[in-house]
């Protein structure tokens, strides 16, 4: 995510503070300029500049993914070609959108790009807001040398399954990233190497905990962590129009996120406010303080139905500020 300054602007010492923060804490590799990141809000010469920062004040202490996703192949491989000048690590691209491709189009999209880029190349599969990257494409293009990974973030383990299976017999270093943080153990678990995921940009101590212990062959207790994280992930997601539950949350653990470039409505400000109030009460174990009116109970240690009990607290606050 991107720190905001009062004018709108890229808030650069904030953002090179959160760049150390994340490091500090354990994370393996920073992916600026993703869908958490709101790249689609920010200019190309942004765009641009995030890269610059993060890679800048990484300092290769870990590897930079940068996002690279321009409207058109030319204005990508000339991010490509930036970003490989900044020192970043490798390029995720996300699959065309707004037009719905064919698998011909995806697959002559990157095939462009790959034959082009001076750097690797991860594709980037959303489904929900892109044209979708199928295995018989992924298949073809798996044989470009040049590209190197996939961070998918449909969620459907049996499809990381998949994929792992058609492509890693043929290309053992291929990487496979899953972007959907409801799933992230499941997904190690069948395969995957690791996970760009919206909740490390908040609670980076939580998914690498999660991780290790995975990797660690210790389930039972990372199957408990992926409660805790699925209980914060719906709370970030479903709570208001992604990714303000992210930015809110963030702010929580001491950094000036700054307004969105999306603008908010009078009711939207009252309802992130009061949103806002019950993440407090949710993320009390990583050192946010309750809010002064104390928290609501919470159910048993798995989170089943947290969700509920948020939703049922900003809706009573709505009600005293006279928005429902």
């Amino acid at each position: 995510m991107v720190p905001l300054d009062e004018q709108g602007g890229i808030n650069e010492p904030e953002l090179r503070r959160y760049v150390d923060w994340l490091i500090d804490r354990g994370v393996d590799g920073l992916y600026p300029n993703g869908s958490t990141g709101e790249f689609i809000r920010f200019t190309p010469e942004e765009r641009r500049r995030v890269i610059q920062i993060v890679c800048d004040q990484a300092g290769g202490r870990v590897p930079v993914l940068a996002g690279a996703a321009e409207a058109n192949v030319r204005e990508t491989i000339a991010a490509c070609e930036a970003y490989a000048g900044f020192g970043a690590r490798a390029v995720a691209i996300v699959s065309p959108f707004y037009y719905r491709l064919s698998a011909e189009s995806v697959y002559a999209y990157f095939r462009e790009i790959a034959l082009h880029s001076p750097i690797d190349v991860t594709l980037y599969n959303i489904p929900m807001f892109a044209s979708p990257i199928d295995l018989p494409t992924l298949r073809r293009l798996a044989e470009l040398e040049r590209i190197v990974g996939i961070k998918d973030s449909s969620g459907d383990v049996a499809f990381m399954m998949r994929m792992i299976t058609a492509i890693r017999p043929q290309r053992p270093d291929f990487c496979f990233l899953t972007g959907w943080d409801a799933v992230l153990v499941p997904m190690l678990l069948v395969g995957a190497d690791g996970g760009t995921n919206a909740t490390s940009g908040v609670v980076p101590e939580l998914t690498r905990e999660l991780f290790l212990m995975t990797r660690a062959g210790r389930i039972e207790s990372a199957v408990r962590l992926q409660y805790r994280l699925l209980e914060l992930f719906d709370a970030f997601l479903n709570a208001t129009d992604f990714p303000e539950g992210f930015r809110a949350a963030v702010e929580l653990r001491g950094f000036a996120m700054g307004r969105s470039r999306q603008p908010l409505s009078p009711n939207q400000q009252v309802s992130r406010d009061a949103m806002q109030r019950v993440l407090r009460c949710l993320m009390t174990d990583f050192g946010v303080q309750p809010p002064p009116e104390g928290c609501p109970a919470r159910p048993g240690a798995t989170g089943a139905g947290t969700f509920d009990t948020i939703v049922q607290s900003v809706v009573t606050e709505l009600r005293k500020k006279g928005v429902l």
